[in-house]
């Protein structure tokens, strides 16, 4: 069996709070890959650029909503797991983040440390079993295509 050293999880973190980007780098640095973003915008250009696992987002910044980043990033970059941060209990918030933002978790701030480094475990795990779906299901349909072949080719002969 291979021994390849364990990649970190990579996240971003969009918050148009520098104080949380700098709370969240200081709690997280050592365990995961961070990528922090003060805006929205900020956010989309770091997307472009790196392959992300997971991302945080707050929901209320001033020039676009979490929920509306987490909606325009899914045709672009899809796999990513998303969370939602905020600070307020907004149920429409709620409701829009699990229906158009396909958010995984929603977590209220401030944020506990102990939680949010469980829903991340999570959050990797279910994106580690989604990969290996997309896997699987790509050799199932090659194997599937072969037999096929093998089926003609012996129908032929």
């Amino acid at each position: 069996m291979e021994d390849k050293p364990q990649e970190k999880i990579k996240i971003l973190y969009v918050d148009d709070e520098e104080n949380n980007l700098q709370a969240f780098k200081a709690t997280f640095r050592r365990d995961y890959k961070i990528f922090l973003a003060i805006s929205a915008k900020e956010g989309r250009a770091i997307l472009e650029k790196e392959e992300v696992d997971i991302i945080v987002t707050d929901q209320r910044m001033p020039e676009e909503s979490g929920v509306e980043f987490l909606e325009s990033i899914i045709p672009t970059h899809p796999n990513p797991i998303r969370i939602l941060l905020t600070g307020y209990t907004d149920i429409q918030a709620v409701i829009d983040a699990i229906n158009k933002g396909q958010v995984y978790h929603y977590l209220t701030k401030p944020w506990e440390e102990d939680y949010l480094r469980t829903v991340i475990k999570n959050a990797y795990e279910i994106l580690q079993l989604r990969r290996e779906n997309e896997k699987l299901t790509k050799a199932l349909i090659k194997s599937n295509d072969q037999l096929e072949f093998l089926l003609r080719q012996n129908l032929l002969s």
